[in-house]
Formats: structure tokens, sequence, C-alpha cells
């Protein structure tokens, strides 16, 4: 008779050593997240954002409550959910929001303090006998070497090596490379050659401010000395004297205007609210008036055009070759989403090229003479022609998927397909369409001489080009155009996400 076999012995813990080894795992995530947001507070605290050191502390006591007890089962997994939420969707709106009541942009990106501490670094004057150093003016490695933050990498007499920005100066960290006595390579900076330093028109003004109330400033482009500064702020005034000049400064408009109304305001202004100035002045002031106007309604016709192109020829492709007697359909469908295999912006640059007057492919191939970036009207058709080819594939795998999920014929099942939510989806994307008009025609063709305003703008690239371009960006005034977009879509989309309710109950 044979001997029964011994039954295997199981690797597993016991039972209740498991439980303890989730215990402790359960509160080191805890005292690890906790520590997390203990830092967070502190950096925050020492950088003056005491609305986020609120929300940060906030967000410890959720994560302490909800994981330190056995209670609130379902909060342990909605939390996560609700902070990325809050994190990546609330905050963001809501800082928009708050920018768009302030004139934050160039020249005015921060406090009045810090504006006033940068024009006195800025106002230095060298001082016989002050230190000198070897400079390399340098930028962030990655930033436009025309407009990223200037940063001065000094080596002293003695060897010491220093990175300066517009708040201090601090001991040069990393790896570099000497030659001469200057600074010639350094980690995670990129050093400005003669000619990209030479671009920089803020380089004569900018100025390192040291402890002792002076400056660094540079001297040449290899050179910087220290020096003391010809404005004196008067505390009790609310004034800035200039020592050299005798001229007194005003706060004024949110700059250092003279107080004799005579001569230039200081370079460095500050951030404040500026209430409904920006609103206003989007729908009271004629010119921005017409081309607000006329953007939005360009912008309804390219959204509500691009929806119904793509989705018409997407379920009618999608119909034919839902057809079982149709051969060949995987290859078809191959083709057909082929355009989602190169990436947006190749395409985009394709086919603008593909549009020029004089070498483009379609007037060659076709005979045409069409200024297809120059003529309004065409510009638009290129652009939903574009879009056209951009957008079918998704259409086309939507109504697809769609069709094949349900039972019955061809014609019955396209009659009660439900993609009602994805085309108001859709709607909402093409409405911010920002990558397709930038790549292709950047807005133009302008009317009128009037370089703010496209022909092909969106509201989102006019936005941008009042953000980014020119030479005294308003980061305020676009954020008020970003908030009315975000009310005019949530306003539009709405009804339809009333309205797909019918669909659920068609499914």
């Amino acid at each position: 008779m044979a001997t029964p076999a011994a039954p295997a012995q199981s690797s597993a813990l016991p039972p209740a050593k498991s439980a303890r080894w989730a215990i402790v795992t359960k509160w080191v995530a805890i005292a690890a997240a906790l520590a997390l947001c203990l830092y967070l507070v502190t950096k925050l605290a020492s950088a003056g954002y005491s609305l986020a050191v609120v929300g940060v502390a906030f967000v410890a006591m959720a994560v302490l409550v909800v994981y330190g007890t056995r209670k609130n089962v379902p909060a342990k997994y909605l939390l996560p959910g609700l902070l990325l939420l809050v994190g990546l969707q609330v905050w963001p709106i809501a800082y928009t929001a708050a920018t768009s009541f302030t004139n934050y942009g160039q020249g005015h990106l921060v406090s009045k303090e810090e504006s006033t501490k940068q024009n006195i670094a800025y106002s230095v004057q060298q001082v016989p006998g002050s230190p000198t150093y070897n400079l390399s003016v340098a930028v962030k490695e990655g930033q436009d070497v025309t407009k990223g933050d200037l940063y001065f990498l000094l080596a002293d007499e003695k060897g010491n090596k220093l990175v300066g920005d517009a708040k201090g100066t601090a001991p040069l960290a990393g790896a570099t490379e000497m030659s001469l006595g200057r600074i010639t390579s350094a980690e995670g900076f990129h050093i400005l050659n003669l000619g990209e330093a030479n671009r920089r028109k803020d380089l004569s003004a900018f100025a390192v401010p040291t402890d002792d109330g002076g400056g660094i400033k540079a001297s040449g482009a290899t050179q910087a000395f220290e020096g003391k500064p010809a404005l004196r702020l008067d505390e009790a005034k609310n004034e800035l004297v200039d020592s050299s000049t005798g001229t007194v400064y005003v706060a004024k408009n949110a700059r250092w205007e003279p107080k004799n109304g005579e001569g230039s305001p200081l370079a460095v202004g500050w951030k404040e609210n500026v209430g409904l100035k920006n609103y206003t002045s989007l729908f009271t002031n004629p010119t921005l008036r017409s081309g607000f106007l006329g953007i939005f309604a360009w912008n309804i016709a390219f959204a509500v055009l691009s929806v119904l192109t793509t989705f018409v020829l997407g379920m009618l492709l999608a119909l034919l070759l839902n057809d079982p007697r149709m051969k060949g359909k995987a290859i078809y469908r191959s083709l057909l989403i082929l355009p989602y295999a190169v990436p947006v912006f190749v395409s985009a640059l394709v086919w603008a090229s593909m549009f020029n007057q004089e070498f483009g492919l379609i007037n060659t191939m076709t005979g045409l003479d069409i200024d297809w970036m120059g003529d309004p009207w065409a510009a638009r058709a290129a652009i939903l022609l574009v879009n056209l080819w951009l957008g079918l594939p998704y259409m086309f795998v939507v109504c697809t998927g769609a069709l094949q999920s349900l039972p019955g014929d061809v014609m019955e099942a396209a009659r009660i397909v439900a993609v009602g939510p994805l085309l108001i989806a859709s709607f909402a994307f093409n409405f911010n369409n920002f990558g397709l008009i930038y790549l292709v025609t950047k807005g133009a063709p302008f009317v009128g001489g009037d370089t703010q305003i496209g022909s092909t703008d969106l509201l989102i690239t006019y936005a941008f080009r009042l953000a980014m371009d020119g030479t005294s960006p308003n980061f305020g005034f676009a954020s008020a155009i970003a908030v009315v977009i975000f009310i005019i879509v949530a306003l539009l989309s709405f009804p339809g996400f009333l309205r797909s309710k019918a669909l659920e109950e068609v499914n």
C-alpha cells in the first residue's frame, strides 16, 4: 500500500505576521507622504506662498485621517483620484482665473519689493577698489538664448566659482571647465558666445544683488565688477531717488515712473491686481473687440465643420467597410488609419508645404494658382482639409467600433449608434486646436497689417500670440481670454451632454 505523500509546506507568511507587515508598510507609506508634505510646506512657506501652504497642509491632514484609520474605506480609493483632479484640473483653472485679474506679463513678473530690489541692483556703478570677476554669461540648459533668464558664472582672483541671478549669488555646483581664469563649461548651463550675448538687450541692465546692498554688473563680455547702486529707496515717501541725476521716481501704473513726468520709467515693474481691466479691454477696445468677434465666429465654424466633415466621412467609410461582402477590409482599414502612424506636427508641416502657391504639390498637380496661405478663405479651406486628413482616422475608428459592437444589419446599426459624447469631446478639442493652426498657418493671413489678428486664428492661438509674441507679452490679458474660452466651451458643450442622456436610453 503506497504511503500518502506529506503535504507541501506553504512558504506564505502566517496570517498574523502578514497583517503586521501590512500595518508597518501602511504607516511607513503614510510617514513618507507626511514627510513629503512637510518638505513642500517648508519650501512654499519660505517662498511666501501662504495659500499653497494651507493646501498642502490640508492634503497631509486628509492622508492621515483617511489612511490612518480603518474607517472611510471608499475614501481610501477616491482620495488619490480627487487629489489628481484638483492638482491637474481644478488648480490650473483657478490659477488662470486668478491671473486674469492681474497685469502679469513682461516687465510685471515679480512683487513690488522684488521689483524695487532689481531696479536698485541695475543702477549699480563701479566703486574704485571694488572686487572684479572673470565673467561668463549663461542661461539654463535648454532655454532660449535670447529670452531665457540670465545667469552670471563668476570666478574671482582666489579661484572661487559663483553663480549669480536676479536674487543673488551662490556657490556654483556641478562639473565645470576653466580656461584663462574663466568658466567655459558648467553643468546645467549654456554659456553664451559673443554673438549670443550681444543679442541680449537686457544684459547691460542686468545686475546680481549682493548682501551689502551693492550689485555685480558686466563690464564687457568677459569681466564683471561689484559696485554700489545709484538708486536709493526713501521708504517714508515711497520714492526711489537717483543720486547721480537727482531724478525722483514714484510708484505709478505698477512701475517706478519719474515724478516730474519726464523720462522713461525704470525697467522692472511689478505684478498687481487690476480688477476687471483685462475683461473690459477685451470687450470695449475697438480693435480687440472687432478682432475677438471675428475670431470667435471663425472658431465656431471651424469646430463645427471639423466635427461634421470628419464624422460624416468616417461614418460613411465605416458603413462601407462593415459590409460582410467587402473583400480586403483589413487592408483598407489599415490604410485609413495610417495618418495616426505619423506625428501630427510632421503631417501638419508637410501639408503646409503642399499648399505653397508656387512650389506646392496641390497647385502643381491641379494646375491651380491659388494663394492658399495669402487669401483668408483659401487659408481656412486649407485648414479644414488638413484637419479632415488628421481627424478622419479617429472618427473612422470610433464609428467602426460602435457598428461592430451592435447586432443587426448595417443600416439598422447605423440608426442606433450613440457617439454623441465623443462628438462633443471632438468639438471641444477642435475649438482649442492650437497645434494645427500654429503649425500650418500660424494664424495668417493677417489683414490690414494688424499682426495681432489673423484670418485663421482661433481664440487659443490669439491668446498665445498676446501672451508670447511682441515686445510686452501680457499673460494677464491672455488668461482673461482663456477664461472666456473656457466659459464658451462649457456653455456650448453642456446642452450636448444633457442631450446625450437620450442616447444612453437608446443604448
